[in-house]
């Protein structure tokens, strides 16, 4: 793959700015992926899609979430552009935190995502179960991931 150069059509293009045909790091693909590989990541940009909220209606939105993984999801969410934090002052001071435009943009992907899960889920869960039920099979070295 040449500097700069793209990989499929339009609609699955994949564009890297390495010169190997492997994601290495400096690849704009293999961030999107990173970005959307912490489960949290995800679940947090779509718990913000209708809105802004502040950290404890995120929790109640999400559910299973600690504060300290939530502030830690959002601090990345809003390093990466995709979140922005409004400080309002008063007693007691209150914190909202909202979807950027560029975070708006993965609600597609995510959805996409989502879709295909529900689609698929059963068929994953039956091929962890067939490899799990093998001699030596056990569960994936990486989690139930």
């Amino acid at each position: 793959m040449r500097m700069g150069s793209t990989v499929g059509s339009r609609s699955g293009t994949i564009r890297c700015v390495t010169t190997d045909q492997g994601f290495l790091a400096d690849c704009r693909a293999r961030l999107a992926f990173d970005l959307l590989a912490n489960t949290w990541n995800s679940v947090v940009v779509w718990a913000l899609k209708d809105g802004p909220a502040r950290p404890g209606e995120l929790r109640e939105r999400i559910g299973g979430i600690s504060q300290k993984v939530l502030t830690e999801t959002l601090r990345r969410l809003e390093f990466n552009g995709l979140v922005t934090r409004r400080a309002y002052g008063g007693a007691p001071p209150r914190v909202e935190y909202g979807l950027t435009e560029l975070g708006r943009t993965l609600l597609a992907p995510i959805d996409a995502f989502g879709a295909w899960a529900f689609e698929h889920g059963d068929e994953v869960m039956a091929a962890r179960e067939r490899h799990e039920r093998q001699p030596g099979g056990g569960p994936s070295p990486r989690g139930r991931s």
